[in-house]
């Protein structure tokens, strides 16, 4: 879309709908088939989730170490974006502070571990197996960010908030804003 926000006119508000959805509907049918899934998937979600202050208001509770079936929306390029799962580090004020994760088994390989992979990425955090989920996974520490927890699906796993497992998720995260 070559709209520059700034420079619109939006005394012609039809043209600029027609124009958007045109656009749209060219971008709809580039996209490989997987993409316009998961945009799909995403429009439907924020239409009947968007306007919600929480996911508390279609009965799903969720607290830290909550392992989420998460739809984060359409992303920029190195972003998480669409459907994910992600860890809940905090909730705070109906928000979530979550990192999202892969089951991606090269994200694995490649995610840096002290013993057995030092010399790996450090923004990507070996979550190994977690109860509840199927393959190993791997956080991406640098996309931690607050959601409307209206945007969780449902609860998969957990991880308990005790635990050296979580102590040691928070660490690498909190040393992730520090260098």
């Amino acid at each position: 879309m070559e709209m520059d926000v700034i420079k619109c006119d939006y005394r012609n508000i039809e043209s600029l709908i027609e124009q958007h959805i045109d656009e749209l509907r060219d971008e709809y049918y580039d996209m490989p088939l997987g993409v316009v899934r998961n945009t799909l998937i995403s429009e439907y979600n924020y239409k009947s989730r968007g306007k919600l202050k929480s996911c508390r208001h279609f009965g799903l509770n969720i607290t830290a170490g909550d392992i989420c079936y998460i739809d984060f929306g359409r992303a920029y390029i190195s972003e998480a974006g669409y459907q994910h799962f992600g860890v809940v580090l905090n909730v705070f004020n109906g928000k979530a502070f979550v990192i999202p994760m892969t089951s991606n088994s090269e994200a694995y390989r490649n995610a840096y571990d002290p013993e057995n992979n030092p010399s790996g990425l450090k923004h990507l955090y070996r979550l190994g197996y977690v109860e509840g989920l199927y393959r190993e996974s791997v956080l991406f520490l640098n996309d931690g960010k607050y959601i409307n927890t209206a945007r969780i699906i449902d609860v998969k796993g957990h991880i308990d908030v005790n635990s050296s497992r979580f102590r040691d998720i928070r660490k690498r995260f909190l040393e992730g804003l520090s260098i």
